[in-house]
């Protein structure tokens, strides 16, 4: 559901801008909390492999595809603020190098697609984890519901947004029931991919869901007259820290992942338009977009220009677009980590000073 230019008028357009800087202000500061050494560099990859599922878009319904939006998926993972910046960084590398969402509609996609999802599925995540029982095989289905939800709501937000500002003069109701209709098809794929990722992740290091942690120790259970009970409160030892686990063999084999899915499975996706490209044709919205200020970029529509076998040229281009995300999301989220330790150093350097004297 990348916005072109042209679908949405200026003010609107700058509004929602102004609404994304917004967001992803406050999400730099929420990142801080969120963040730590073990983090960043997998809130890197999250992004990462978003990017690379995006580029598979996969059937619908006749004529037309989706793919992944991946607000649902980020913010189980690596938390709601983390999340916002990781679609950010997708978002915006998109529509530099790859003329995939309007550089002026860069705020409308950014509020779209990735504050809304992540806002809607992260509430409905933590909802529904708070009613069922606290094991894996819940927080996989509520995984599940968040993303089947965050992908219409998204699809109302930019109705919303084109009731408001859209350039051609089409009855919203049409709108409406196209977007919402088409993206709840979408939404299943959607949830679909969510809920295997979440799941296979809660498999091997269930420590690295920000979404669940904490929640899924099972209490202590007491056998009374043949009955199994929770045990009190009292009679329930503490438990011991969990020890630290190195992330270098997930991260890894998470980037090959999403290399393999950018560079080879990227090129049997759907080649039909996607939600909003087939409701824009068949509703009218197009009439007024605007060519992309990146058209002449040699990576445009994720292939390398100078390359004329495609399968090669789509291949390549993936491989670069997420070797460049992996690089710049964790750089940014590296900063952030960093941010975080300093307003604690100084006390420290005070503390050893004093005992120096």
């Amino acid at each position: 559901m990348h916005v072109p230019d042209g679908f949405i008028g200026a003010p609107v357009s700058v509004a929602a801008g102004v609404f994304a800087a917004g967001a992803v202000a406050v999400s730099l500061r929420g990142a801080r909390r969120e963040l730590d050494e073990r983090t960043a560099p997998l809130a890197g990859l999250v992004a990462a492999f978003i990017f690379a599922v995006q580029m598979l878009n996969f059937p619908v319904a006749a004529g037309t595809s989706g793919h992944l939006m991946g607000g649902a998926l980020a913010a189980i993972l690596v938390g709601p603020y983390t999340a916002v910046l990781c679609l950010s960084v997708v978002l915006l590398l998109q529509g530099i190098f790859f003329a995939d969402g309007g550089l002026t509609a860069l705020g409308v996609n950014i509020t779209v697609m990735g504050v809304v999802t992540v806002v809607v599925a992260y509430a409905v995540f933590r909802l529904l984890t708070g009613l069922l029982p606290r094991t894996r095989r819940s927080a996989t289905a509520s995984a599940f519901v968040a993303a089947l939800v965050s992908v219409p709501a998204s699809a109302a937000a930019f109705t919303l947004l084109y009731w408001i500002g859209g350039t051609t003069d089409i009855p919203i109701g049409k709108v409406f029931t196209a977007m919402v209709g088409v993206h709840v098809l979408i939404g299943i794929g959607e949830a679909i991919i969510t809920a295997l990722t979440v799941g296979a992740v809660l498999a091997v290091r269930p420590d690295l869901v920000h979404g669940v942690q904490g929640s899924l120790a099972a209490p202590l259970k007491l056998r009374i007259d043949g009955e199994l009970v929770d045990a009190p409160a009292a009679t329930r030892d503490p438990e011991p820290a969990p020890a630290r686990r190195s992330t270098r063999g997930f991260w890894i084999t998470g980037l090959v992942s999403a290399f393999l899915l950018a560079g080879f499975v990227s090129f049997y996706a759907s080649a039909n338009p996607d939600g909003l490209e087939r409701v824009a044709a068949d509703q009218g919205i197009d009439e007024k977009v605007e060519e992309h200020g990146a058209a002449d970029s040699p990576l445009a529509d994720y292939g390398v220009g100078d390359i004329a076998n495609a399968r090669l040229s789509g291949g390549l281009a993936g491989v670069i677009g997420v070797s460049a995300t992996v690089v710049v999301g964790t750089g940014v989220f590296w900063v952030i980590r960093r941010r975080k330790e300093e307003p604690g150093d100084a006390p420290r350097d005070r503390d050893r000073d004093h005992e120096n004297a």
